[in-house]
């Protein structure tokens, strides 16, 4: 490649350079969280003429051009300009505008030339096709409304009941191609059927662009950029806009703990480690083949600072989750002993501590009504707690350990579960020590694992029946709550990124129970403050028996804080149990709220009480009792009426 500044024709204005000083200083401090304003391509008019200008960061280059329709993709392409020494280049080229493909040549100290997609892109080609594509994110929002309260719908003592979507296999045309919908094509359905099931909120995985469809969006390529898999940007918009207006929020997976490391893209982008560590070491991670972000440099914190912002700002984005924390957290990160230890000798990744530091506490300096959410496996000390206190600032974690012990609970046999009821008490030790979201997420339905349905032991009453329970168990348990697409629908079969769920099953009276069941959940949820109120509060829970593993009998007590109480009861055996002596606070008439045995549930039916009166009998610390009838593998709420 010899291309070089003297290569733009003299006819072309001279536009200057859009990254100034102002953005140079931030950028080189990592306090940048705009970068897409400077960077990338953008329509812009410059002496009266209409074009696009370029620019991007690539300092340890020789050249930097760029090709695309405007010059049939040939080498060198059009030259671009150094900006100083911040190590951006920059150009304008008059009469190109928004749909123009094109893509970056960059050339190395050594001379070799490799074709790039613009990190700051809006909009990429359809995969397998990897150019850029210039975008116009102007759109109309009609979700002001929405905007001003959502800050008290996010908040910890609100209901918050997410829907965890893969927008690839939702649902799928009919015919021969089988295609996935697009962003337009969801919008009514998957906005209403939502609604319908009570959820808050939804979750997407990763929509950033990504090249391999069966990465479900977690290798990205495209950090300011939606998957044109399923439209436009602006497509993306419209569903969310949609959303909003049906009063549900939209959360966005977002991957700043690896890239993959496709030619194309971010890796060696200037033929050096410019956004990854150079040190295998520490650069590349040997679970997922993909590089790691370089922390420590200030440039690619202002680069995922920016991108966070990005999708907060331009899209609405309601909050963001962010994959893989323990993978950024620890230095010895599935390594064996093949890591490099810190400045102290620890293993903690003292970089990527002070990035996630950075990253809530700005984000909620500027968005303080969204959700930052944390998906991290360990034990890691204040995920939840205020970086000022020495937290990481997240506002929300998912609570990996409950998930575990539940599954592991819920998959024995009921005759075994005596052996493991401290797999459902144990949570009680460590329960309010973060703002916690209880997740059955996609992790637990593929690669071999089994749907929710299929982990079920028993006949298949008895499986139906340990579903709901689990699901009950969940929604009663404190904590928010994550429910993965289609475990409404309880398939046979483990989720599959390239079929749709199986809506047929809805036609089936024990598959309608458990989606009757859900929509219920959901329900009491929102409306029950005993259920939701003090969700990350200890004053919120108090156990009345945990100790009875011999008949599988769990039964704790709920409550807001102002009077509102609910009494949970579990049975996970398929024996009923009679006359359960149950030890209340108060005095008076308590009412079953729902119970998973109920027939509209596919349940038995079996000896449906409708209320209850304490008796004057004490039972662990409380000196008022209701004798409650359990039906087999269910549970049971009770709400207090005086």
């Amino acid at each position: 490649m010899t291309a070089s500044p003297e290569s733009f024709d003299a006819s072309i204005p001279d536009p200057g350079h859009w990254f100034d000083a102002d953005d140079q200083y931030l950028f080189n401090a990592g306090d940048h969280t705009r970068l897409w304003d400077s960077l990338g391509a953008r329509v812009a008019h410059v002496d009266g003429a209409g074009g696009v200008r370029f620019a991007v960061w690539a300092p340890n280059a020789k050249s930097v051009g760029v090709m695309g329709d405007f010059n049939g993709w040939t080498h060198p392409g059009t030259a671009l300009r150094p900006v100083g020494s911040s190590g951006v280049w920059d150009g304008f080229i008059p009469g190109l505008g928004v749909g123009t493909r094109y893509k970056y040549l960059v050339e190395s100290s050594y001379g070799t030339v490799v074709e790039k997609a613009d990190p700051m892109t809006f909009q990429s080609e359809v995969a397998p096709a990897t150019a850029s594509i210039v975008a116009d994110l102007t759109h109309t929002w009609d979700d002001k409304e929405w905007m001003a309260s959502r800050g008290k719908r996010n908040r910890w003592d609100q209901p918050i009941s997410i829907y965890e979507v893969h927008l690839g296999s939702w649902r799928r045309t009919g015919g021969h191609d089988h295609r996935p919908l697009t962003y337009t094509e969801h919008i009514d359905a998957l906005v209403a059927h939502v609604g319908s099931m009570g959820f808050t909120h939804v979750e997407f995985l990763p929509l950033t662009e990504h090249p391999l469809y069966a990465s479900w969006g977690y290798q990205t390529t495209g950090y300011f950029a939606a998957t044109s898999r399923y439209g436009s940007p602006t497509e993306l918009m419209d569903l969310i806009n949609a959303f909003h207006l049906a009063g549900i929020g939209v959360i966005l997976d977002w991957v700043p703990s690896h890239f993959p490391t496709d030619s194309f893209a971010l890796n060696a982008f200037d033929g050096t480690s410019l956004y990854e560590h150079s040190d295998p070491r520490e650069g590349f991670h040997p679970d997922w083949k993909s590089s790691i972000f370089n922390y420590g440099r200030h440039e690619v914190r202002s680069f995922l600072l920016s991108s966070a912002r990005f999708w907060l700002e331009a899209f609405h984005i309601d909050g963001i989750r962010v994959d893989a924390v323990a993978s950024m957290l620890y230095r010895d990160y599935s390594r064996g002993t093949d890591w490099i230890p810190n400045q102290y000798g620890g293993r903690e990744n003292l970089e990527a501590i002070s990035f996630l530091q950075q990253l809530n506490h700005e984000m909620y300096s500027t968005f303080p009504d969204v959700m930052i959410i944390a998906e991290e496996s360990t034990a890691w000390p204040g995920v939840t707690r205020p970086t000022d206190q020495g937290g990481l600032g997240f506002g929300f974690k998912w609570d990996m350990g409950w998930m575990n012990d539940t599954l592991e609970y819920f998959q024995e046999d009921a005759v075994h579960r005596r052996w493991h009821h401290n797999k459902l008490t144990f949570r009680a030790m460590y329960g309010f020590s973060e703002n916690f979201i209880l997740p059955l997420s996609h992790d637990e339905v593929v690669h071999g694992k089994g749907s929710l349905l299929a982990k079920m032991p028993g006949d298949d009453w008895q499986r139906f029946a340990n579903l709901r329970a689990l699901l009950g168990w969940q929604y009663a348990t404190p904590g928010k709550k994550l429910v993965f697409m289609g475990s409404e629908l309880a398939p046979w079969s483990e989720w599959n990124h390239d079929e749709g769920l199986p809506w047929h099953l809805t036609g089936q009276p024990a598959h309608e129970g458990i989606l009757q069941w859900v929509a219920n959940l959901n329900h009491l949820y929102s409306t029950v403050p005993a259920l939701h109120r003090l969700d990350t509060d200890p004053e919120g829970f108090e156990w009345i028996d945990a100790a009875d593993a011999q008949r599988s009998i769990i039964t704790f007590l709920r409550s807001d804080g102002e009077g509102d109480m609910v009494v949970v009861a579990l049975n996970a055996t398929p024996v009923p149990r009679e006359d359960v002596m149950t030890g209340v606070p108060v005095a008076g008439r308590w009412d079953v709220l729902t119970c998973s045995d109920q027939p509209q549930f596919g349940g038995s039916g079996y000896e449906q009480t409708q209320s209850y009166t304490t008796t004057n009998d004490v039972h662990n610390n409380f000196d008022q009792a209701l004798w409650l009838t359990l039906p087999p593998l269910s549970l049971t709420l009770l709400r207090y009426q005086g």
